[in-house]
């Protein structure tokens, strides 16, 4: 992979770590879960060869940690520091991939700022606002679930029934050839935490209601709703649906499912060019 040069945004409350790598087109990458800078190594290896590849710790994740305790990190807070990020790398447009909780705050930041904004790639974002209201209950109804989960048996029961509400077999886990999935590490354990105690309560309140995503529509902000062809219909594909019908375009399958970022890099890597060449 081409070395990568990092350095630090200064955003209030917290110092940002981000690292560039390649050259070519800006593209930033907001990832999913409690996944930082280097969470798809694999899939960022490939985009280098034609693009400049921006990925960053969220605030309150491995190097960007908070200059003091909160109680919550909102989507927007995060689409925030994703467009200082942006305003301070370039002045032009850019091309941005989020994924799951990445894909949520990709949706913000083309909203509160789609000026930015050339391309968005919005991959499975759980916005509950999008589902029918008997769906929004029953998704709110499972992690409230897995919210009760992480408080009585910890991260490892909580991250299984993450796991199961995106329809996801981590015992049998569908990986291209030489893909190998490393364990936890002691940092992503931290991280893990973190997701689960400040963001995932975040996805019940996260509703983009009609007035928002009607705004979203109207600023001329091109997103693109993507999802993994073998997601199953969970939760996140089901949002995913419904922000292509709301925005009037076509709902984009991408290989893999809710992590075909990680289990399937090259042929994701392929999709994600197709779509982000417009």
């Amino acid at each position: 992979m081409t070395e990568a040069r990092s350095a630090v945004l200064h955003a209030p409350g917290c110092d940002i770590h981000y690292d560039v790598r390649g050259a070519g087109p800006l593209l930033l990458i907001i990832q999913g879960g409690g996944g930082d800078a280097t969470r798809t190594d694999d899939l960022v290896a490939l985009l280098t060869e034609d693009h400049t590849v921006v990925t960053y710790d969220r605030r309150g994740l491995s190097r960007s940690r908070l200059r003091e305790p909160v109680d919550a990190v909102t989507p927007e807070t995060n689409a925030e520091d994703a467009h200082l990020l942006l305003a301070a790398l370039t002045d032009e447009p850019a091309l941005v991939l989020g994924s799951s909780i990445g894909a949520n705050i990709a949706l913000h930041l083309a909203l509160r700022h789609p000026g930015q904004v050339r391309r968005a790639v919005v991959h499975e974002p759980l916005v509950l606002g999008l589902l029918t209201p008997g769906e929004r209950v029953e998704a709110a109804q499972a992690l409230t679930k897995l919210e009760a989960l992480h408080a009585a048996e910890g991260w490892p029961a909580a991250v299984r029934e993450m796991a199961a509400f995106n329809n996801i077999d981590l015992t049998v886990a569908d990986v291209e050839p030489g893909v190998v999935l490393e364990p936890t590490s002691a940092d992503q354990t931290d991280n893990i935490e973190f997701f689960l105690a400040k963001e995932v309560p975040q996805f019940r309140r996260n509703q983009f209601d009609d007035e928002m995503l009607d705004r979203l529509k109207a600023s001329g902000a091109p997103v693109v709703p993507a999802a993994g062809a073998a997601s199953g219909r969970n939760w996140s594909w089901r949002c995913a649906e419904a922000l292509a019908a709301r925005l009037g375009t076509p709902l984009e399958p991408f290989p893999g499912g809710h992590i075909g970022l990680k289990t399937h890099p090259r042929a994701f890597a392929a999709k994600l060019r197709e779509v982000l060449a417009g």
